[in-house]
């Protein structure tokens, strides 16, 4: 697998080395930001995982890994991730997602593997309205460089499929949240800066809806596509769990105020010029109803649960997050929310 040093390949791997006792995972980790050994520490010494640092768009590199490790199956989750990064610079998004995901089709070509999984993302299907929800077949529909080098990741993926038979399946998931998230994303932002005592930057009113999806119940979605999926399909994972990015913000204030630890933070919402402008989806809907019937999954958490799980996590794990905060993330930080 790939990026799995990230936020859903680090879950994807403790997932994996718990459910399957005869399985061997090789994780393919270019280590940007984003990417942290730390989220693996606990699987470090694991007889069944290695890791090895390189780039996916390194073609001489990823023959190497290919040649020497003989996997069974290819699972991409490595990619540059954020909309708003995206916006200040795309050429990362280009290189990563576009020619890493090439090299990797190629590669995949060659060596003859038996099945290539692309992790994708609702966003390229672009918005929705108030009403509505996606399916597989709803157009794509890209607002912003992220999403738009996704969708074009995909369409490699079914031109390899078409053109050279590679088994390749894409899944594309709503939303995820949960442990091990960079906290430049809406909840672990969120309560970092309630833990810093900084205030909590909401784009315009906060009205954005997002469709929520626990980290791990996105990991067995994937885990059975993988194993039982239709090759040459996408599909769907999807929370069904609509919610604006303003009831989150409060959820997590509610959640922080009623534990003991945190009782006395009073952070306050900060509304902010959303400088994604047009290119920030109004709201995004998935119609999981495909991988529910054919592959009988169900996500398990409700999403209070899930999201009171994920702050006790961080609360936890300090330590982590102040690892990852690096002085590169405080520069984006001030580009993207202005202060310190």
């Amino acid at each position: 697998m790939t990026g799995g040093a990230g936020f859903i390949g680090s879950n994807f791997v403790r997932y994996v080395l718990q459910q399957h006792n005869d399985w061997q995972v090789v994780n393919l980790d270019k280590l940007t930001y984003a990417g942290n050994l730390a989220s693996l520490a606990d699987v470090e010494g694991n007889p069944r995982y290695t890791f090895i640092k390189g780039d996916i768009a390194d073609r001489a590199l990823v023959n190497g890994v290919f040649g020497e490790q003989k996997p069974d199956a290819v699972i991409n989750f490595a990619a540059e991730s954020h909309v708003d990064r995206s916006m200040l610079d795309a050429a990362p998004f280009v290189d990563t997602n576009i020619r890493g995901t090439h090299v990797l089709l190629e590669a995949a070509r060659e060596h003859r593997i038996g099945r290539f999984v692309q992790i994708s993302t609702d966003e390229v299907y672009g918005a929705l309205g108030e009403d509505g929800i996606f399916t597989e077949l709803s157009p794509l529909c890209p607002n912003n460089p992220y999403s738009a080098s996704k969708a074009c990741a995909e369409l490699l993926c079914r031109a390899y499929h078409k053109a050279y038979g590679v088994p390749v399946i894409v899944t594309r998931s709503s939303n995820n949240y949960g442990p091990y998230q960079f906290p430049e994303k809406l909840i672990p932002l969120m309560i970092h800066n309630a833990l810093a005592g900084k205030p909590l930057p909401v784009y315009g009113e906060g009205k954005q809806v997002r469709d929520w999806l626990f980290v791990q119940d996105n990991c067995q979605a994937i885990d059975l596509v993988l194993q039982n999926g239709r090759v040459g399909e996408v599909y769907n994972i999807g929370g069904s769990c609509e919610k604006p990015n303003i009831e989150v913000v409060e959820l997590i204030r509610t959640i922080l105020q009623e534990c003991p630890a945190t009782r006395n933070l009073h952070p306050k919402i900060q509304f902010i010029k959303d400088p994604r402008g047009a290119a920030h989806d109004f709201r995004y809907a998935l119609d999981s109803s495909k991988v529910q019937r054919e592959l009988r999954w169900r996500p398990s958490r409700e999403f209070e649960e899930g999201l009171s799980e994920t702050v006790m996590w961080y609360l936890r794990n300090e330590t982590w997050v102040k690892n990852v905060v690096t002085g590169e993330y405080q520069e984006y930080y001030r580009r993207v929310y202005g202060g310190g």
